[in-house]
This record gives C-alpha cells, sequence and structure tokens, in this order.
C-alpha cells in the first residue's frame, strides 16, 4: 500500500510530503468552545449546509485542489502541494464567483499553505469554526468537503476510522500522526476541510491510500493533518 497526496490536474496526482514541524505565533483563530467529538449536534445535511460556504476551489497553474476560509480578513488553508510552484492562484467560491488570491505563507514541511484574499473580493465567503482534533473518537461521524475531479461543492460522508494513526508521506518518508477516515477523498480534495457533525474543522485533508502504484482513487482510507497542529502552523505562517 502507497500513499498519494490528492490534489488534482492535468498531470494527475500530486505526490509530495510533509514533517508535523510546529510553528507559533500570536493569531487568533477562531475555535469552537462545544466538543468536537460524537456527542456533536445537528443533522449531517445541516452540517454540510454550514460548511460549503466557507470552501473554494483552488486553482493553481495546472494544479487543483480545495481550501476553506478560517477568518474574516480573507485568509484560506490548503495544502503547500497544491500551490507549489504556482505563480497564479485563483479561487472559485461557492456562490460561483472566480477571485485571485495570493499566496501568504507556505511551510512545506508541513504541507500546509495559506492564502490571502482581498476583503473586497471575500463576498459571500464564510468563515469556518475550528474544532478540536484532540476531542476526536474513533466512529465519530465526519464529512470531507471539497472538489475531487473539479467537481465543485462535493460532500462525502463517513466516520473516524483511527485518531492517531502513524504514516509515512512523501519522499522525505518522515513519520506523522494522521487523521485516518473512510470518507471519500480523492484528487482535488487536497486541502479540503474534513468536519464533525457540528460543522467544525478538524483537519485538512491530504492524502489517501493506493494499492501499488496505481493512483485509482479513495478505496477508503483517507489522512488528515489534525486540526490541532494546522492551527499553530497557520498562526506562524500568517504572522
Amino acid at each position: 500500500m502507497a500513499l498519494s497526496l490528492v490534489a488534482g490536474g492535468v498531470a494527475g496526482a500530486v505526490t509530495g510530503g510533509w514533517d508535523g514541524t510546529p510553528g507559533s505565533g500570536p493569531v487568533e483563530l477562531p475555535q469552537a468552545a462545544a466538543p468536537a467529538g460524537g456527542a456533536a449536534q445537528g443533522s449531517i445535511s445541516a452540517a454540510a449546509a454550514s460548511v460549503l460556504p466557507g470552501v473554494v476551489s483552488v486553482r493553481a497553474g495546472r494544479a487543483t485542489g480545495s481550501g476553506f476560509a478560517i477568518d474574516a480578513q480573507g485568509h484560506v488553508v490548503t495544502n503547500a502541494h497544491v500551490v507549489e510552484g504556482a505563480s497564479d492562484v485563483s479561487l472559485v467560491l461557492s456562490n460561483g464567483r472566480q477571485v485571485d488570491a495570493d499566496v501568504l505563507g507556505v511551510d512545506a514541511n508541513n504541507d500546509l499553505a495559506v492564502l490571502q484574499v482581498a476583503t473586497a473580493d471575500a463576498e459571500g465567503l464564510r468563515a469556518l469554526t475550528l474544532g478540536r482534533s484532540a476531542q476526536l473518537h474513533v466512529g465519530d461521524p465526519v464529512l470531507a468537503v471539497g472538489s475531487p475531479l473539479g467537481l465543485e461543492g462535493t460532500v462525502t460522508a463517513g466516520i473516524v476510522s483511527a485518531v492517531d494513526r502513524q504514516a509515512r508521506f512523501g519522499d522525505n518518508n518522515t513519520r506523522q500522526t494522521a487523521i485516518q477516515t473512510d470518507a471519500a477523498i480523492n484528487p482535488g480534495n487536497s486541502g479540503g476541510p474534513l468536519v464533525n457533525a457540528a460543522g467544525q474543522v478538524v483537519g485538512v485533508n491530504t492524502a489517501i491510500a493506493t494499492l501499488g502504484s496505481s493512483r485509482s482513487g479513495s478505496i477508503g482510507i483517507g489522512f488528515a493533518i489534525p486540526v490541532d497542529r494546522m492551527t499553530t502552523i497557520v498562526k506562524s505562517l500568517i504572522d
């Protein structure tokens, strides 16, 4: 079994890596007060409806991926491998508008990037609430939201399969801890949010398991960067 990062594009999936080294900084991101576990209230459809306005499709050269807004200042999180080497980045919002974005900061080791959208262009972009990945439990329901294969605004449902899965990502073969889920994740989902039943972000969808060298898409084993790690790194990048 191999791991493949899940950016889409003309040439197919992109391969890369991240090593989990955290940053730091004083920037405050929206945190959920309620637990992010399976006791979260609300239906799956309500969670999807609350999340979709904050999720974008990312177009960066030949690569495509997903991202999500984290505040009212136009900051959008995605994977570093989605925007790697791109000079022009644009986002398609949930209302169909296409806007330009600047790459504000990249942490290639952790496969995270922060994009900046001009405030005037962010109309209709809703910041998502961040949950706590430390409060996840195996069996909790989760949704993966993004643009797999260019299909914008796609929502897939599953459960948390493991909360502290050890896996090696990318060419540097660095061991990481990740959230494992059986929610379908495919090329184009990279950088999109993994959310709990309350619509709170608990991870950043990044990789899928594939059988051998074939990148055939989801086989029910996907991986997300835990939001607790993401929050620390993103604060540092914004600083």
